[in-house]
C-alpha cells in the first residue's frame, strides 16, 4: 500500500522549473528568495441582488462549482439610499483557494478556460497593483468547463486576483509566466 501524497502538477512545475529559472533570471541567491504564489482571490459583486435574494445562492453555488472549495457571500458594509441598499445585506460571493486547491484552480483556468473566451489573445499584462499582486477580470462565467450552461440564468463575470510574495511587478510577472498564464505580449518579448 502507497501512501505517496498527491500533488497538483503546477506545484511540481512551481518546485522542480519555475523556481530555478527565477533564480537565473534574477540572480537569487536561495530558493527562498524566490516569489510564489500565496493565494488566488475570486470575487463576484452581483447585480440585482438587493432585490433578488436567490441571486446571492446562485453566484454562491456557481463559486463554489468552479474553485471546488465553499464560497461565503459578501454583505454591504453601509447604507446607500440611492441604491435601496442597506448595511448589512448580501450583495456578492467570493472564495479565497490556497495551497493545492489554489494550483489546480490555476491550472484549469490556464488549460481549460481562458482558451475558451472569444477572440482570447492573452491577458493584460498592466494589471499588476505594483506590489507584485495581479488581478484580471472575467466577463462571462461559462467559459468555465464546470458550469452547466443549460443551468446558468444571468451571464456575469468577476475579478480573480493573484496575490504573491515578489516585491516588483516584474517579479509577479516572471513568476505567472513561467506558471503559464498567458501574457499578450509574452512572444514579443521572446523574438527580442
Amino acid at each position: 500500500m502507497s501512501t505517496a501524497k498527491y500533488s497538483a502538477r503546477l506545484a511540481d512545475k512551481y518546485k522542480k522549473e519555475v523556481v530555478p529559472a527565477l533564480m537565473k533570471k534574477f540572480g537569487y541567491t536561495t530558493v527562498m528568495q524566490a516569489p510564489k504564489l500565496e493565494k488566488i482571490c475570486l470575487n463576484r459583486g452581483i447585480n440585482g441582488a438587493v432585490s433578488d435574494k436567490k441571486l446571492v445562492d446562485i453566484s454562491i453555488e456557481e463559486l463554489t462549482t468552479i474553485t471546488g472549495q465553499k464560497a461565503v457571500s459578501t454583505v454591504s458594509k453601509k447604507d446607500i439610499s440611492n441604491f435601496k441598499l442597506r448595511k448589512g445585506l448580501p450583495i456578492g460571493a467570493r472564495v479565497t483557494l490556497r495551497g493545492e486547491k489554489m494550483y489546480e484552480f490555476l491550472d484549469r483556468l490556464v488549460s481549460a478556460a481562458l482558451p475558451r473566451v472569444r477572440d482570447f489573445k492573452g491577458v493584460n499584462e498592466k494589471s499588476f497593483d505594483g506590489r507584485g499582486n495581479y488581478t484580471m477580470g472575467i466577463t462571462e462565467q461559462i467559459i468555465f468547463p464546470e458550469v452547466d450552461i443549460d443551468k446558468v440564468n444571468k451571464i456575469t463575470g468577476m475579478d480573480i486576483t493573484f496575490v504573491t510574495t515578489a516585491n516588483t511587478n516584474e517579479e509577479a510577472y516572471e513568476l505567472l509566466k513561467e506558471l503559464g498564464m498567458p501574457f499578450k505580449n509574452a512572444k514579443k518579448e521572446g523574438a527580442e
